[in-house]
């Protein structure tokens, strides 16, 4: 099955990541499926669109919005799947839905995303404990791979890739490049994988 516009994907393991494996016991992280960090980001390709060209192949991990695989309650409570839904293992999603694409080779953000580890915030006086800039770890070419930048504020979202807390940040909301001095400290949290 092919759509003209549209993007066909599965979900890369369940809808949801709810749960995480503790020595040999599961332990359930949320029960909601409302809320959003929990739901899976990560899908298969399983088709591209006929109608528009490109670079993400059949096979591909694509990194997706966070509302392609979720459920919701309508106004009279009754539990629904997302617009994308066709099948349980079959979502039909636009190309504005995905963000980032990895075809064995390492992870390739689509024109206008880049993928920022955040610092830590290393000034006690603000609540925050991340500043508003980062490393850039995958970038569309706009800034280099390993550069310190600053990033608007509330452009910002948050993504799990590869065990790393990351933020998928609009190229164009990239505000400064600084020098890179080395000592600068990820903000990786402990719910997060490490390194």
């Amino acid at each position: 099955m092919r759509s003209v516009y549209g993007f066909v994907v599965k979900p890369k393991g369940e809808r949801y990541n709810n749960s995480k494996k503790v020595g040999d016991k599961e332990l359930i992280l949320n029960t909601e499926i409302s809320h959003h960090q929990f739901v899976n980001r990560e899908a298969i390709v399983t088709a591209v669109p006929i109608a528009l060209e490109t670079d993400v192949c059949v096979g591909d991990t694509v990194i997706i919005h966070h509302n392609v695989f979720r459920r919701w309650h309508n106004m009279k409570s009754l539990e629904k799947n997302s617009g994308s839904y066709f099948n349980e293992n079959t979502y039909i999603i636009s190309p504005d839905q995905i963000f980032a694409y990895n075809d064995g080779r390492g992870w390739k953000p689509l024109k206008g995303f880049c993928f920022i580890q955040p610092l830590k915030e290393d000034n006690p006086l603000y609540a925050n404990k991340e500043k508003l800039m980062g490393i850039v770890k995958y970038s569309d070419g706009t800034v280099e791979e390993g550069d310190l930048v600053r990033f608007k504020p509330l452009g910002q979202y948050e993504f799990i890739v590869d065990g790393k807390r990351l933020y998928r940040v609009k190229s164009n909301h990239i505000t400064i490049k600084y020098e890179h001095q080395g000592d600068e400290e990820k903000y990786n949290p402990s719910w997060a994988s490490s390194s």
